[in-house]
């Protein structure tokens, strides 16, 4: 029992610091705090858009999964649907010209592995407790 309750805390505290470090990047971007604007190069605005609205829909996971409530998963679902959508966005910005940085591509896929991988865990764990 008291190993399921770490796995609980330790994956919730793994994903509010994501989260965290998601929106102090995504943030410093477009508010331009620290400089970090110029050294991200060419980045497409509605990438980090979609990753600071992520970043608030994961703190937001971690509350309710705290809370033990089923919809912290189900947030988790609609963080991945934005950045699916980002994703094509991005298609349709390379296609037509947009600059880009490379690495773009592999965060937005880093990013879907990894929500895609606490949901699952959210989802497993919040499942076991209500049943």
């Amino acid at each position: 029992m008291k190993t399921k309750k770490t796995v609980h805390t330790v994956s919730a505290i793994a994903l509010a610091l994501f989260a965290l470090l998601t929106l102090f990047l995504s943030s410093s971007v477009i508010f331009d705090w620290f400089g970090i604007r110029a050294k991200e190069g060419n980045y497409v605005p509605f990438v980090v858009w979609a990753n600071l609205i992520c970043s608030l829909l994961y703190l937001i996971a971690v509350y309710e999964f705290f809370k033990m409530n089923k919809v912290a998963y189900k947030i988790l679902i609609v963080s991945v649907v934005v950045l699916i959508i980002a994703v094509i966005g991005l298609f349709f910005h390379i296609n037509s010209g947009g600059l880009y940085e490379t690495k773009t591509i592999g965060a937005l896929f880093f990013r879907i592995g990894i929500t895609l991988f606490f949901a699952l865990l959210f989802y497993k764990y919040l499942k076991r407790k209500h049943d």
